[in-house]
C-alpha cells in the first residue's frame, strides 16, 4: 500500500468531510455549496490543508493556518487545527506523517512557532502530539459560541 502526506485539493472534499465526521460525528452536515466554499477558502489561505492519502483513501488530515505577526521580527506563526486520523487507521504513523508535513510547512513559511491546542483529555492524544515533536506548554483559554 502506498501512503503519501500531501497538500489537499478540491478533489479531496468528500474524504475530508468523512475524516471530520469521524472526529466529530455529532456536527451538523454542511451543504455541498458551503463545504466547497469553506474548503476553497482554506486552500487559498497561507498554510494549507494536509492529508494522508493511502491508495486514494484519506486516512488523516491537519490544517495549518499561517498568521501574520508584528512581534518576533515580523515572523508569522502557525496554528494547527483539525488533526484527525480515521479511527480505523490509527497507530500506523499516518497522522504523525501529516503533522510532520504541517510542521515542515510552518518552518518553510518562516514561522517562529507552530502551535496547537487540544480539548481532548485522553493521555494517548497527548502522547501522540509529543511523539510528533510537540511540547506541552502554556495555558489555553477559549470562548465557544
Amino acid at each position: 500500500m502506498a501512503f503519501v502526506a500531501r497538500n489537499a485539493t478540491m478533489e479531496d472534499l468528500d474524504g475530508l468531510l468523512a475524516l471530520y465526521r469521524d472526529l466529530n460525528p455529532g456536527d451538523p452536515r454542511l451543504s455541498p455549496e458551503v463545504a466547497e466554499a469553506r474548503l476553497s477558502a482554506m486552500l487559498a489561505m497561507p498554510g494549507g490543508v494536509f492529508v494522508g492519502d493511502l491508495d486514494g483513501l484519506l486516512v488523516s488530515t491537519a490544517t495549518l493556518f499561517v498568521l501574520p505577526n508584528m512581534t518576533r521580527g515580523g515572523r508569522p506563526y502557525g496554528l494547527v487545527e483539525n488533526v484527525v486520523s480515521l479511527s480505523t487507521h490509527r497507530g500506523h504513523g499516518y497522522g504523525k506523517a501529516v503533522v510532520k508535513a504541517v510542521i515542515d510547512a510552518g518552518r518553510e513559511a518562516d514561522c517562529y512557532k507552530v502551535m496547537l491546542m487540544t480539548g481532548r483529555p485522553d493521555p494517548a492524544v497527548h502522547a501522540f502530539y509529543r511523539a510528533c515533536g510537540l511540547t506541552a506548554s502554556k495555558q489555553g483559554f477559549q470562548i465557544r459560541f
